[in-house]
């Protein structure tokens, strides 16, 4: 088997395995089997995901550089619009399933729950991602500047992730392990930057 062949056979299975649970929750949203509160399951399931595959998408990167394996590289697009997706059904659903477009209603759960404020404020700012992760914004903007503005994933995620938090009444591990996750991967980030300069400085002394 060729590489060209390999790659697209891993580029579908990614695919697939990004779109299967939203599969699986409208199946069972057709069979009736999300519970006593359908409405409140659905949109918290598309929320994890959003948040899972947000995490899976900063993992890429640390997982690239430890196997070396740089064409991993190449698949964290495709999970990043993959968890707008989910994060865009989730406030979605909330919006006209939940809410029934009761604009009213919807600004003054904004502005009187916090878990809700800084759910939208995580949104607001992903949105300008998933709408530059093309390679003609890529262009457009400019490699540096895409860059810094792709930096805001670093603010999104733990807004997710406090989202995730603040919403949960009861069992609050969930969003405790995504915390963890988080807190590893940017800790990982911090020691790649931090490491050559390490290095470097007792050179100059």
């Amino acid at each position: 088997m060729g590489r060209e062949t390999r790659d697209r056979l891993v580029y579908v299975a990614v695919w697939l395995a990004c779109l299967a649970p939203l599969l699986w929750l409208a199946w069972q949203a057709y069979d009736g089997a999300l519970g006593a509160n359908p409405i409140e399951r659905l949109i918290r399931q598309l929320g994890v995901w959003g948040l899972r595959l947000l995490l899976v998408g900063l993992a890429i990167t640390p997982l690239a550089r430890i196997l070396r394996q740089p064409r991993l590289i190449r698949f964290r697009r495709t999970i990043g619009l993959f968890a707008f997706t989910y994060v865009l059904l989730h406030l979605s659903t909330y919006i006209g399933v939940d809410q029934f477009f009761d604009w009213q209603a919807i600004g003054k759960d904004i502005a009187k729950r916090p878990y809700i404020t800084i759910g939208m404020t995580a949104f607001v700012l992903l949105v300008p991602l998933a709408v530059t992760s093309t390679n003609w914004a890529i262009r457009r903007l400019g490699p540096l500047r895409w860059r810094k503005l792709h930096r805001l994933i670093y603010l999104i995620v733990p807004l997710g992730v406090a989202h995730y938090f603040l919403l949960v009444k009861a069992d609050h591990r969930p969003p405790l392990i995504y915390g963890a996750i988080l807190a590893l991967l940017l800790g990982w980030r911090v020691w790649d930057w931090a490491r050559p300069r390490l290095r470097v400085a007792p050179a100059r002394r």
